[in-house]
């Protein structure tokens, strides 16, 4: 079988890729195709079009008003902070040849990458670029389960550790040619696992970890700007085409495929969303509409290119009703305080497209040899793997910083007073 194009792009060979991937991009002298490229620039500006202002604003909007500066200030750092250690480290550990677990230290810097090399028909520069904006984005989402109470420093120090020890290690397993995508045939086409289960479970993780908002479960805690969050919900909505049709890295029409059931999966969440609101709570509202968008988004992300319009439908309406328990039953049943439900949404979320990846798997992308059953197996333990890989590193990694640093969270008096004057001396309204 031909190799999946992230795997192929990063010079890396994938024995379980699908039978369908265009071969023309992968040709043994592949050259640079200008189409290609267009889109792939134009997929990378949108990917980082879901960070800032998108996330920025869903999660700005979402918070108290004496919070919002923070939240777009970790949005901010993730893109500033995230985007030169991936130029410098990230890019080689995630897709360095290394072994089934993790790349190696060859291409630290870019080194051994000039503005001739390729990746199937892209330049590599923007193969680089493209990936590194699914780095800034995924540590950054994890920010909503913790909101409003972690220091900026401590912050910073995980977010940095946690994209060396859990993104790159997951990003190589199943695109650089790692363990799961390479020898166990997990399918994962534009980061279900790498990005949103990773980041749901590790966010679930760190918000049990620091414990809950002061007053949490007592005080008003509502949003303070649905406005900012639809608009950021809709951003994300038009950045995520670049994420999902994207990482074909080729104007083809597997990526036309990709960029249909995105908006169909998306689509269908958001009325089936909002239908099951309207039951359940006698009213819709905005904030479950745009939840509902990026549950559908989340969920479709791992299949895209590899079901079919209706496979998407029912990929998207399973996540709307998966989701909305995780948000609204299961989360005050278990009485974790993940602000923002980054769980709910992504960690649920991703790991129901992952699964729905084999179930609805459409015929052009099943491997014969493996058959719709096998896939399912191999999914489920693709899933398992990440939930556990996640959890267990970010403690790890949380443990060891409240060992060296002392408190993660900022003191009770600046919570209250708000992360916006505590930490960053500012206010983002004047009133």
């Amino acid at each position: 079988m031909r190799a999946t194009p992230l795997a192929k792009a990063a010079g890396l060979a994938a024995a379980s890729a699908p039978v369908w991937m265009p071969a023309r991009a992968w040709a043994e002298e592949a050259t640079i195709d200008t189409g290609d490229t267009a889109w792939m620039m134009t997929s990378t500006a949108l990917v980082l079009l879901m960070t800032l202002p998108g996330l920025a604003l869903f999660y700005g909007g979402l918070v108290r008003s004496k919070n919002i500066l923070s939240v777009l200030m970790q949005c901010l750092i993730s893109a500033g902070w995230i985007g030169l250690l991936w130029v410098v480290v990230g890019y080689s550990l995630a897709f360095g040849e290394g072994n089934s677990w993790i790349g190696d230290f060859s291409m630290l810097g870019l080194a051994g990458i000039t503005p001739d090399s390729v990746s199937g028909t892209i330049p590599t520069y923007v193969f680089v670029m493209f990936q590194g904006m699914f780095a800034i984005i995924t540590p950054a989402l994890m920010l909503g389960a913790f909101a409003e109470r972690m220091r900026f420093s401590a912050y910073l120090v995980f977010i940095t550790l946690w994209v060396l020890v859990v993104y790159c290690p997951l990003a190589h397993m199943v695109w650089g040619g790692g363990w799961i995508g390479a020898s166990l045939g997990a399918l994962d086409f534009a980061g279900g696992l790498v990005v949103h289960m990773s980041s749901g479970f590790s966010a679930l993780a760190a918000a049990i970890f620091l414990g809950p908002r002061r007053g949490f479960g007592r005080d008003l805690m509502a949003p303070h700007s649905l406005p900012l969050t639809v608009i950021g919900a809709s951003l994300l909505w038009v950045g995520w085409f670049g994420f999902n049709a994207g990482s074909e890295l080729a104007a083809d029409g597997t990526a036309g495929l990709a960029f249909l059931t995105t908006q169909t999966a998306t689509a269908t969440c958001v009325f089936v969303w909002v239908a099951i609101e309207w039951l359940h709570r006698s009213k819709p509202t905005v904030l479950g509409a745009a939840t509902g968008a990026v549950a559908g988004l989340v969920a479709i992300t791992p299949a895209c290119a590899f079901v079919s319009p209706l496979g998407a439908i029912a990929i998207g309406a399973g996540s709307a009703a998966l989701c909305y328990f995780a948000v609204t039953i299961l989360k005050p049943r278990m009485g974790y305080d993940d602000s923002l439900d980054v769980f709910g949404v992504h960690g649920v979320g991703g790991a129901w497209g992952a699964v729905a990846t084999g179930i609805f798997i459409a015929g052009f992308a099943v491997d014969a040899e493996v058959g719709r059953g096998g896939q399912i197996v191999k999914q489920l333990i693709s899933i398992g793997f990440t939930a556990v890989f996640a959890i267990a590193l970010t403690l790890v990694l949380l443990m060891g910083m409240r060992a060296v640093m002392g408190s993660l969270r900022v003191a009770d008096d600046d919570e209250s007073l708000g992360l916006d004057l505590s930490e960053h001396s500012e206010m983002g309204y004047n009133d």
